[in-house]
C-alpha cells in the first residue's frame, strides 16, 4: 500500500520541520530506548555486575535500529502485545551477547518515559532559537517603523494614535513571555533515572544485593549519560503526568499568541495596512484571481488554535491517572505530545517566514489616520483657542457642532471626514487657523511610543536573547521558507 493510500497527519507531511519529524520518529524512538540499554547496561558494569565487554560492544554497534529490524519488533509485538519486550527482542537479535542482560532490573517506563524526557528536553532545545529568532526579526521591524503613526484601535474601534513599532512590540512582549515560559519548563526538567515498577528501585536493590549506595550511583550514572544534571528522587512507575502537564500549558500558551499575532495582521491586511509576504506566484483564489488573501496569517491561527488546545490531553491525562501507573495514558501522549511539539515547530516557521517579509503601506494608513484625525484633535483646537483669549464654553460648543455635522457627512453620505474644512471657512476659528496644520501633525499624538520601542528593546529584548546571540543560534539572515 502506498503512503498516499493511508492517512497522513499535515503537522508531518506538510507543515514542520525535518529536525521535529525526526526527533518523534520511530527510528528515532527506539534508537533512543537502545541507548538507554546501553547506558544501563554500561553503568551496571562499571558497578560491577557480571556483563562483558562483548555485549556492550554489540549493544552499541547496533544502536541505530535499521530498517529490517521493525518487522521484527512488529512481527514480535503482535504476539506479545508488549512494545517494549518487542524492541528487547529484536535488540537481542542483533546483539546476541547482550540478550541476557538488556533491560536488566528496569520497567517499560525505564524506557519509554526516559526517552520522552529526552524528547521534551531537545523538543524545547529545537524551538528557542527559532522563538529567538522571530524575536529579533520582530525587533528590528518595531524599530524601523517606531516613529510611523498609526491608528491604535480599542474595541476594534479608531482610538489614539500609536505607532506601527509600537504596535509590533506587542507582539514580541507576548513572545517573549513565551520564551521564558518555554526556558522554565525545559530548565524544570529531571531524568526520571532507574527506579524500577513503582518507583522504589527494589529490583536494582535486590541485583546489588542490597547496597543501597550502588543503586543510588546506578541511577547517577545513567542520569548523567542522558545528559541531565538530576533525575527525580520521587517516581511512581511513571514520571508525573504534572511534567507533561507543565510543558505542553507553556506550549499551549505559546498557541495562543500565534493566533493573537495571526488575527491582527488579518485584520490590519483587510485595512491595507500591513501585507504579511506574498510570492510573484502564489494564487490567493482560485476564482478571484485580484485576491492577495493572508493565507500565512490565516494558518499560523489555525495552528495556534490547535496548539493552545492540546494540553487539555495532558491535563485530563494526568487527572485520571490512578495510585502508581495506569495504562491508559499511552494511547493519547503518543498523539498529544508529538502533536505539541510539531505544532509550535509549524507555527515557528510561519512566524519566522511572516517576520522576514512583513510589508507596509504608508499611504493607506496615513489616508486611515486622516479621516480619523480631525476628531481627535478637537480637544487640541479647544486648547489652542483659549490661548488666544477664547472662551472655552463657546470653542468647545463651535466644535460640537462642526464635529457632528462631519460625523454626518461620513456615516450617512460615505464622504470623507470634511471637519477640517469647515473650520477653516468658520470665522470662529480665525484666531488659529495659522497653527491648524502643527496642531494636525499625526507625529504630535504618538506620546511615547518610539522612546517605548527603543527602551523595550535595550531593556527586556537584548537581554533575553543575549545567550541565544553568544551562542550564534540567531539564524536573522534566514528566511524560513514553507513547505506548502
Amino acid at each position: 500500500m502506498s503512503s498516499f493510500d493511508t492517512y497522513q497527519d499535515p503537522l508531518n507531511s506538510r507543515y514542520s520541520s525535518d529536525e521535529m519529524k525526526y526527533l518523534f520518529s520511530p527510528r528515532n524512538r527506539f534508537s533512543t530506548w537502545r541507548k538507554l540499554w546501553i547506558w544501563l547496561a554500561e553503568s551496571e558494569k562499571e558497578l560491577g555486575l557480571d556483563i562483558s565487554d562483548e555485549a556492550i560492544s554489540q549493544m552499541k554497534e547496533h544502536q541505530i535500529i535499521q530498517d529490517e529490524e521493525f518487522k521484527v519488533a512488529a512481527e514480535e509485538e503482535k504476539k506479545r502485545r508488549h512494545d517494549v519486550m518487542a524492541h528487547v527482542f529484536a535488540f537481542g537479535e542483533k546483539a546476541p551477547a547482550a540478550r541476557g542482560i538488556i533491560h536488566w532490573g528496569a520497567t517499560s517506563c525505564y524506557c519509554t518515559d526516559n526517552a520522552d524526557l529526552i524528547f521534551l528536553r531537545d523538543g524545547l532545545d529545537l524551538l528557542l532559537p527559532k522563538l529567538a529568532t522571530v524575536i529579533e526579526k520582530l525587533s528590528t521591524f518595531a524599530k524601523e517603523y517606531k516613529d510611523l503613526p498609526c491608528l491604535g484601535y480599542t474595541h476594534l474601534q479608531p482610538a489614539q494614535l500609536t505607532t506601527v513599532g509600537k504596535r509590533a512590540c506587542l507582539w514580541i512582549q507576548d513572545l517573549l513571555t513565551d520564551l521564558k515560559n518555554l526556558e522554565r519548563a525545559r530548565d524544570d526538567l529531571r531524568f526520571r533515572g532507574v527506579k524500577g515498577t513503582t518507583g522504589t528501585q527494589a529490583s536494582f536493590l535486590q541485583i546489588f544485593e542490597g547496597d543501597h549506595d550502588k543503586v543510588e550511583k546506578l541511577d547517577e550514572l545513567v542520569t548523567q549519560k542522558a545528559g541531565f544534571s538530576s533525575a527525580y528522587i520521587i517516581s511512581s512507575q511513571t514520571y508525573t503526568r504534572k511534567v507533561d502537564v507543565d510543558v505542553l500549558n507553556a506550549l499551549a500558551s505559546f498557541g495562543s499568541t500565534c493566533e493573537n499575532i495571526g488575527q491582527a495582521i488579518r485584520l490590519l491586511a483587510s485595512f491595507k495596512e500591513l501585507e504579511e509576504p506574498f510570492e510573484s506566484t502564489q494564487i490567493g483564489s482560485s476564482a478571484m484571481a485580484y485576491k492577495r488573501n493572508p493565507m500565512r496569517s490565516e494558518r499560523l491561527c489555525s495552528l495556534g488554535r490547535k496548539l493552545r488546545n492540546l494540553n487539555a490531553d495532558a491535563s485530563a491525562t494526568y487527572a485520571a491517572q490512578w495510585m502508581e501507573r495506569t495504562l491508559d495514558d499511552s494511547a493519547i501522549r503518543r498523539m498529544a505530545l508529538p502533536q505539541s511539539f510539531l505544532a509550535a515547530d509549524a507555527s515557528l516557521i510561519l512566524l519566522n517566514n511572516i517576520a522576514s517579509g512583513l510589508v507596509v503601506y504608508p499611504a493607506p494608513i496615513r489616508k486611515r489616520v486622516d479621516a480619523e484625525l480631525p476628531f481627535m484633535a478637537t480637544e487640541n483646537v479647544i486648547m489652542a483657542l483659549v490661548k488666544k483669549g477664547v472662551s472655552r464654553q463657546d470653542a468647545h460648543e463651535e466644535i460640537r457642532v462642526l464635529s457632528h455635522e462631519a460625523g454626518a457627512e461620513v456615516k450617512q453620505h460615505g464622504r470623507d471626514n470634511d471637519l477640517i474644512a469647515r473650520i477653516k471657512r468658520t470665522e470662529f476659528f480665525k484666531p488659529i487657523l495659522g497653527e491648524l496644520d502643527s496642531l494636525l501633525d499625526p507625529s504630535t499624538f504618538i506620546g511615547r511610543a518610539p522612546q517605548q520601542v527603543d527602551a523595550f528593546y535595550e531593556r527586556e529584548v537584548k537581554v533575553a536573547l543575549k545567550k541565544y546571540v553568544d551562542a550564534g543560534q540567531l539564524k536573522l539572515h534566514e528566511t524560513a521558507e514553507l513547505n506548502v
